[in-house]
């Protein structure tokens, strides 16, 4: 299931500070600005509400981490779960097998990132769609999504990303203020 906060701005820092574990809590203080503590009870709070209707979890979690970052939920090895953030809109993707997922706002982008991030099969592709930031995010969020499914992360060469990803399905939504992409594997 995907769970969506499209207005992050409004979330109340102090009430969620109070609803997480204290482990999400100290994660949350750790950010020098509002807006990046705001991002991090979002998603987490989004986790505790998918966990709760599809699981009937209703302990805040705590993490484990993997080498390389990637959390996962203590004592529970059956859920896979994956956040993402950027702007105003948080975004929890919670499954029952791996899964990574991307969210990004629209923003202008320039052409060198597109050429740095893109092979040139993709550069096409957003040359010849209608528009081109929606094309762009697109594969941008799928890039993404993918490197955070296999765990990876965001890595040096962005453009060969999706050329191995044969054994990968996804779920992108377009909407007029952000994209985002799911993963997993086939």
């Amino acid at each position: 299931m995907i769970y969506l906060n499209e207005h992050t701005e409004l979330l109340d820092i102090e009430a969620a500070l109070a609803m997480v574990s204290r482990q999400r809590r100290e994660h949350a203080l750790k950010f020098a600005h509002e807006s990046g503590r705001r991002l991090s009870l979002a998603v987490y709070l989004l986790l505790m509400e998918g966990l709760n209707k599809e699981y009937g979890i209703t302990e805040p979690p705590m993490f484990d981490f993997l080498e390389g970052g990637k959390p996962v939920i203590k004592g529970h090895p059956e859920i896979y779960f994956n956040f993402s953030h950027s702007g105003n809109v948080a975004l929890c993707a919670i499954d029952s097998q791996p899964v990574g997922a991307d969210v990004e706002t629209t923003r202008k982008i320039t052409p060198s990132l597109i050429a740095y991030t893109m092979n040139e099969a993709e550069q096409a592709e957003i040359a010849s769609a209608p528009e081109s930031l929606p094309a762009f995010l697109a594969l941008w969020t799928k890039k993404e999504a993918a490197l955070k499914l296999t765990g990876e992360g965001i890595r040096n060469d962005m453009k060969s990303v999706l050329t191995n990803a044969e054994n990968i399905v996804f779920e992108t939504k377009k909407t007029e203020n952000y994209i985002y992409s799911i993963a997993r594997y086939i």
